[in-house]
């Protein structure tokens, strides 16, 4: 993510400086008139760049799965570009508003003469400029929004709707509102795929075609309560799956008001198209959901997606799962899995962190899984018992393979304290915030 992002942000700002160094200032501009100018140009570029990526990494590019680390991690991007493409907004705004301080400081001369247009690209200009300057203030009111984890995931879905129209009105602001010069130079053809990228996007977006190539329906064919917080949903899907890798997710929707959400498939492929969802209710949604669904009710299945995959770990490698609350679905899927032929198994230690095991229902499940593969070591943590996961626990080596999906909070806890160790084995992580 980190390398994608500073990456494109790197590119961006080299295009810019190619032109920089290469323009002819204007013999009466002030140089404060000047820096002015070309960091307004700087920041609008950098903006529309990471809006442009939010966009087109929005239409969930399967192909990027691999390079970039699978779907969760598309979607950290996402969200990281979007904020990245707010913050550069809200510079760029505060570049432009600079204009009254500095003719109070310096006056009107040695301002940089406007570009000349005439006719109807004059009036476009116009157009681009109040368009652009009303989208920001949007832009800046989703990206509040966004940061704001406390609003409900169905009202944040619904607001995010508008993103695509927003994102065409600042796409025109730029295009239009991009110096002449720029056309003739490579930060013009550099802008000039950001946009094509970002209105791609935008488009699928509006026309509800992303991920409708890997949709599938079927029917809701059991229900179970394992916990009072806890709802196993059991699929059959009779159209479109093209089945899935243990510890793959997909985006499933039983009520097309609410809209998709994304769940880890908690069940092997058993070649019969049909999967399970472990389902915790951890907000709104997910705490009603129990009531809502039925048996033969219609689910409609987006995916698989995801790179969490047992088939790539490394054979050579000390394998080390590390499961917590709800994050322990996935590994459901990969013991499961290994049920079929369990002298295939690898050797692992599987740590499986809990609040409270006599009450876990995923805690029998769990012992029954891995009572068939003795290459499969189970460790308890029960948080109620005092016995808290720590990275000494672990036994890593610098050669080892740690699989992690649970809280972000162990997950960077864990990472610390294996540094703190001196050690840097591969650390594959789960990263299951979509928004």
């Amino acid at each position: 993510m980190k390398t994608l992002l500073g990456s494109l942000l790197a590119l961006v700002t080299l295009a810019w400086g190619w032109d920089v160094v290469n323009a002819v200032p204007p013999t009466t501009a002030h140089p404060l008139w000047i820096a002015r100018q070309d960091a307004l140009y700087l920041s609008g570029l950098l903006s529309i760049a990471m809006m442009s990526l939010t966009m087109f990494l929005a239409t969930r590019p399967v192909w990027l799965e691999a390079p970039l680390g699978g779907m969760d991690r598309i979607y950290r991007t996402h969200k990281w570009a979007g904020i990245l493409a707010g913050s550069f907004a809200v510079l760029h705004w505060l570049i432009e508003m600079s204009g009254d301080i500095l003719k109070s400081m310096i006056g009107r001369e040695g301002r940089v003469p406007k570009e000349k247009f005439v006719g109807f690209l004059e009036v476009l200009r116009d157009l681009a400029k109040d368009m652009g300057e009303w989208a920001i203030y949007v832009v800046l009111a989703m990206l509040a929004i966004t940061l704001w984890k406390k609003l409900p995931y169905k009202t944040w879905r619904i607001l995010h709707r508008a993103m695509p129209v927003l994102y065409l009105m600042l796409a025109f602001h730029a295009a239009l509102l991009a110096p002449r010069d720029y056309w003739a130079q490579p930060v013009g053809g550099l802008v000039a795929a950001l946009l094509a990228a970002g209105v791609y996007g935008a488009i699928r977006s509006l026309l509800g075609d992303i991920g409708r190539s890997r949709v599938a329906t079927g029917n809701i064919i059991a229900i179970e309560h394992p916990a009072n917080d806890v709802t196993t949903v059991r699929c059959h899907l009779v159209r479109g799956w093209r089945g899935h890798q243990a510890g793959q997710f997909a985006f499933v929707t039983f009520d097309n008001k609410e809209g998709a959400h994304p769940f880890t498939i908690a069940s092997a492929d058993h070649g019969d198209s049909t999967v399970s969802f472990q389902i915790k209710a951890l907000g709104d949604y997910t705490k009603r959901l129990a009531e809502r669904l039925q048996p033969g009710q219609t689910v409609r299945v987006e995916g698989p997606y995801g790179r969490f995959d047992i088939a790539r770990r490394d054979p050579r490698a000390r394998q080390i799962w590390i499961a917590g609350g709800i994050g322990v679905t996935p590994f459901l899927a990969w013991l499961e899995s290994l049920q079929a032929k369990p002298e295939g198994a690898p050797m692992a230690d599987l740590h499986y962190c809990t609040r409270d095991q006599a009450k876990d229902s995923f805690v029998p499940r769990l012992e029954s899984l891995c009572a068939t593969l003795p290459g499969i070591r189970l460790h308890i943590h029960d948080a109620r018992q005092g016995a808290i996961l720590k990275a000494e626990a672990l036994g890593a080596t610098k050669d080892a393979e740690i699989w992690f999906c649970g809280p972000s909070g162990l997950a960077n806890a864990l990472r610390n304290g294996i540094r703190a160790m001196g050690l840097q084995p591969l650390f594959h992580q789960e990263a299951f915030e979509m928004r």
